[in-house]
């Protein structure tokens, strides 16, 4: 099932959805630093996320680490689905390795998140791509931030939430996981 909605236009627009793992003090970098319980309802979250997601966008740092990795990760259901899906990333050198599905973005980023947008469709993603994430945001062009909030305090890292303009957040009600991971979507109000 797609997400999409009429745009003031009436064509149909597709979410761009940013998903992190963030300390309590907003670090996004290096989650594996801070993010110390796991459990099933954090598990069925990302499952539910990239249930609806068909397309990613990735800076070029994500794509070269992601590149060793996905793959040949078991790591269900996050690997079938990241192997799958076109990647876009977004780039000035040509893309190296083999990963399926990969796409150097031609030309200017935010022009072509919006065609992109306006093309049939379900979600576009962005994972693990923290200046990718920020300057679509600056942009206007993110419609969610799906955010699993972990209780402790990374103290540094690159933050994902820093340099941005102010933008207006409407929250969903949270979940509190058992390994006390909040769970939160938010939506940008455009």
């Amino acid at each position: 099932m797609s997400n999409q909605a009429d745009s003031a236009k009436g064509a149909p627009t597709r979410k761009v959805v940013a998903a992190y793992f963030l300390s309590l003090d907003g670090v996004a970098e290096a989650p594996d630093k801070f993010l110390t319980g796991w459990d099933d309802e954090t598990d069925a979250s990302g499952a539910d996320l990239i249930a609806t997601q068909d397309t990613v966008i990735l800076g070029r740092r994500t794509y070269d680490d992601w590149t060793n990795f996905w793959p040949t990760s078991d790591i269900q259901p996050f690997a079938d689905f990241i192997n799958a899906a076109p990647k876009y990333v977004a780039t000035s050198t040509p893309l190296t390795g083999s990963w399926a599905n990969s796409y150097p973005i031609e030309g200017d980023l935010t022009t072509f998140v919006r065609t992109l947008k306006a093309q049939p469709g379900g979600d576009i993603g962005i994972h693990g791509s923290i200046s990718i994430t920020q300057s679509l945001l600056a942009a206007n062009l993110v419609d969610e931030l799906r955010l699993v909030i972990a209780p402790t305090i990374a103290g540094t890292g690159q933050r994902l939430l820093e340099t941005l303009p102010p933008t207006h957040l409407e929250p969903t009600p949270a979940t509190t996981t058992p390994s006390g991971n909040l769970l939160i979507t938010y939506h940008v109000l455009h």
